[in-house]
């Protein structure tokens, strides 16, 4: 039997955010408990505006979303309207106002309050740099102790970089939080570049997609159009991959792994290695005065052809 997961979301929601958020809330043993916004994708009012858009449509629309972070610890924010529109969603709001409206908390505060409420009870899903999480570490240092777990799309191992040669996007937009989360001791799962780059939703899916006639295919068809076109330009293909959609299938389903390792994770916060994740496998010939136990699951392939399957067959449901 699978477990019940009460689940906290943490999003940047652009578009692949909102197709994870579709997936997740089709799960009969997930819970959506709470969301908060980040910077990232999209600023993070309007991340914010998305969560509530989205949560909407899927049937949750008392789920309180907290507004996070409008930018990283140090370094100025980064939107990426290139990828996912200026409004996040591939340009396809038109300016209508989000139902509803955010909490008065700030999101890092949400999460504390969570967690601090019910320890072990809740999981963590972070799909934008991890702003919020490095501010709900300084104010709850034993935060790694009340949750559950966290599950992290972000970085790369063994891949390339998508924000530079080495850095993947969400950790490169705040490499100080980012260091701060890997840092603590908790249950990290790392869903980096180098599974979601191998997991594709390709032109087959999406053309299954675009004959679909329920709300989720036809929203999701909405808002992939301009991702598609980011996609097309880098690889030819009117295809893209499944970053955060595979972090949340990774949490809510984790038959989907079929490859995984436990290493430690730290992260490069010069500007000449920004963002970059250095993964140390060492776990097993370390040197003596390496003490620490490797914190961090990193994620290295999953079942892409039933995971890709799963995911279309809930769209179109």
């Amino acid at each position: 039997m699978t477990e019940t997961r009460d689940v906290i979301l943490d999003m940047d929601t652009g578009i692949d955010d909102a197709i994870a958020i579709l997936f997740l809330a089709s799960r009969p043993h997930v819970r959506i408990a709470a969301a908060g916004s980040v910077h990232g994708n999209t600023p993070a009012d309007a991340a914010a505006d998305n969560l509530r858009r989205v949560l909407s449509l899927v049937g949750l629309p008392d789920v309180p979303v907290a507004m996070g972070a409008v930018r990283p610890l140090v370094r100025p924010p980064h939107f990426a309207g290139e990828v996912h529109g200026d409004d996040g969603l591939g340009n396809t709001t038109g300016g209508t106002p989000a139902p509803g409206a955010n909490t008065g908390e700030s999101a890092p505060e949400q999460l504390v309050r969570l967690a601090r409420s019910a320890p072990g009870r809740y999981d963590l899903l972070a799909t934008g740099p991890l702003t919020n999480v490095g501010i709900a570490l300084i104010l709850e240092p034993e935060l790694p102790r009340l949750l559950r777990s966290v599950t992290v799309m972000g970085g790369a191992a063994d891949a390339s970089g998508n924000m530079s040669p080495l850095a993947e996007a969400n950790i490169w937009h705040d490499p100080e939080a980012a260091k701060l989360v890997f840092d603590a001791p908790w249950p990290v799962t790392m869903v980096g570049l180098d599974v979601t780059m191998r997991t594709y939703l390709d032109e087959d899916a999406i053309a299954r997609l675009a004959a679909g006639t329920s709300e989720k295919a036809k929203f999701a068809t909405a808002i992939l159009r301009h991702y598609l076109d980011f996609y097309e330009m880098i690889s030819g293909r009117r295809a893209c991959p499944l970053h955060d959609p595979t972090s949340a299938a990774v949490l809510a389903n984790p038959e989907y792994i079929v490859e995984a390792y436990a290493a430690n994770v730290d992260v490069a916060c010069s500007d000449d290695a920004r963002g970059t994740t250095i993964v140390d496998r060492r776990a097993n010939g370390r040197p003596a005065f390496l003490t620490r136990e490797p914190a961090t699951r990193v994620i290295t392939r999953v079942d892409v052809e039933r995971f890709r399957e799963d995911l279309v067959s809930t769209l179109l449901a």
